[in-house]
This record gives structure tokens, sequence and C-alpha cells, in this order.
């Protein structure tokens, strides 16, 4: 349940009905609005009788959450949250953009598409130093060369570091060098890297499963926030349909839907979603006309012999003219971008 406390409520006010709360053995979230303080309380409350905490001192109103995703939920935090990372905020008036190849292959390579995508306006490096990849055979990564290789090349053009995890015992490691965790569609339910995700205060982007609802989406955002990392990006990448034209196909409705279900940024990968060079950007400018906190975007400047999904990776020029047309969308919503 949610206890949404008068505006100027008193401090010793809060501090009561917290005190009381914790007396249930409740878990307690605090959000601290600009005209409200909100508190979440998480637990068994089924049994509780809502009228013992609307009677209090400075509360305004108590209301029992019926979704089953309490932290991720709007009601239990009303105001958008954004999520800073290195001086950018994903979340905000700003559309951030992610892009870069979808694997490091080399150090020149990423370190030619840093320079190539920063300039045209990304401000995060996204790439693959562990690849999940259908075939056995096919390129898996680099593994921590990779990573390394990455980090350096986001420092030299001040860029951070969007890269994915698959393995709860990477985290460590990982930590070193990346500034958001990637967690990709296929293990969007693996909720032992979640909760091992969760301890840890690095940002998580977390993809929506192939075949994820909404909600299935939101709760394994739950896993992560419950184990404390409310730092939670969530990206819509295109689902699994009867559709064989495209890869997935990609859920626009989805961004809309979520903003009024939850309180977390959402971004949009148009390049897993569409799998097909040219639909990338103009699914990206949907993305963006529908409200989209950001783009993650696969670039590679010789996308015909890139060690993986060169079909779906724009080319550098396609990216600098899907970023001039993304500005004029953002601008007419209401947004700007780099």
């Amino acid at each position: 349940m949610i206890i949404i406390m008068e505006s100027g409520a008193e401090e010793s006010d809060i501090q009561a009905v917290i005190s009381k709360l914790n007396a249930l053995d409740l878990d307690i979230h605090r959000s601290d609005g600009v005209a409200q303080v909100v508190i979440g309380a998480i637990g068994l409350t089924g049994e509780i009788e809502l009228n013992d905490f609307k009677l209090m001192k400075g509360v305004s109103n108590v209301i029992r959450i019926s979704e089953p995703y309490k932290l991720a939920s709007r009601a239990m935090h009303p105001e958008k949250t954004i999520i800073n990372v290195r001086g950018e905020e994903i979340g905000g008036e700003k559309v951030v953009v992610m892009a870069g190849p979808c694997s490091v292959e080399s150090k020149d390579h990423i370190m030619r598409m840093a320079e190539i995508v920063s300039k045209a306006g990304a401000k995060f490096l996204r790439g693959g130093a562990y690849k999940p990849r259908t075939s056995p055979y096919s390129f898996q990564g680099l593994g921590e060369e990779g990573l390394i290789y990455m980090r350096e090349a986001a420092d030299m053009y001040d860029m951070a570091v969007v890269t994915e995890i698959m393995d709860p015992n990477l985290i460590p490691l990982m930590s070193d060098y990346t500034d958001i965790f990637q967690v990709g569609a296929r293990n969007m339910q693996n909720y032992q890297l979640l909760k091992e995700l969760g301890k840890s205060k690095i940002p998580v982007l977390l993809k929506r499963g192939l075949s994820a609802t909404i909600e299935e989406w939101l709760m394994s955002a739950e896993y992560i926030m419950a184990g404390g990392n409310q730092n939670v990006i969530l990206c819509e990448r295109g689902i699994r349909t009867f559709e064989g034209y495209t890869r997935n196909t990609f859920d626009v409705s989805a961004i809309p839907v979520v903003q009024g279900l939850s309180h977390l940024p959402i971004i949009a990968d148009p390049s897993h979603a569409t799998g097909i060079r040219d639909k990338v950007s103009p699914v990206a400018r949907a993305s963006v006309a529908a409200g989209a906190d950001g783009m993650l975007i696969e670039v590679h400047d010789n996308p015909e012999k890139a060690l993986s999904d060169g079909a779906q990776s724009l080319y550098p020029e396609q990216f600098t003219t899907l970023m001039n047309e993304v500005r004029i969308i953002a601008s007419a919503v209401g947004r700007t971008i780099d």
C-alpha cells in the first residue's frame, strides 16, 4: 500500500507513520516529491486496516496497490525516475542515444566507432564483450579484452559504457568497466541474475523478453528493485509474433503504456526490433514520437563484414541522418537530443 502525506506535513508526522509501518514488519520506501511525501509499504498488507493510517496526523490518503509490481509502479512513485549516468540524465527532458557496434571486434574498431557515434551526438557507447548467440559456433565476444577496449574508447570520447551481462559471476569483473549493465531479452526472466544485479548500484538496462507481457517485464524490474537497486531502465526491443518479415514486431504502444504504469525510464531498440537496416530509422523516429526516453542503435562502418548483426546495423552516414531527423521530432514533442 502507499500512504500519501499532506502537502507540508511535518517530519515528525512522517516518521510516526514510518514507525508504525516498521512495527508491522513491512519494507518501507519513501519518495520525497515536489509537493508531497509518498511512503510505500511492501509485505503482507492485506489484513491491515487502512483507516488506522488514514486517521494519523499529516496523512492525506492511503491506497492499496493492486499491481503485483510495487516498486516499479507509478502509484508507488508518482514522479518519473531520472537516472544520472556520468552526468547524463535518462528519463528527463533529453532523449539519450546509445550507439555502437553489436560486438566489440577489436580495439581499433571500437575506437573508430566511438568517434563516429559521439560526433553524431551519442553519449553512450554500446557494444557486446560477451555475446549470447543462437548458434554455439557464432562469435561469442572478446570477453574482458573487449571490456578493456570499450572502456578506453568511451573514456577517449567522454562517453558512458552500456554492455550486456549474462552471468551473475561476472558482475564484479564487469563493474570495473561498465556504466550500465544490459540484460538481454533471453535473460529477462533469469531471476538469479536479476537478484544479483539488485545488489549492485550500477544502473540496469532491462530488455523486454521475446514473448513477455508488459506485466511480466515490470515484474522482472521488480526483482532488481527489490534487491535494492532502483536504477532500472526498461528497453522495448520488439516481441515475437506470427509476422516473419521483420526480426521481431516492435510494440510502439508499449512506450506510453509503460509510462502510465511505471515511473521507470523506457528506451527503444529499433535495431533488434526490426533486424533490417532500412527499417531501423523509421521505427527509431516512431519511438521518439511515442515518448521514448532514449534509443539503442547499432552502427557499423562495414556491416557486411560485422562479426554479428551486420544486417541491422546502420552505416555511419545513416546514423548521422537519423540523429538529425529525431532532433526535429524530439523538439515537436517537447524533448531535446544532443
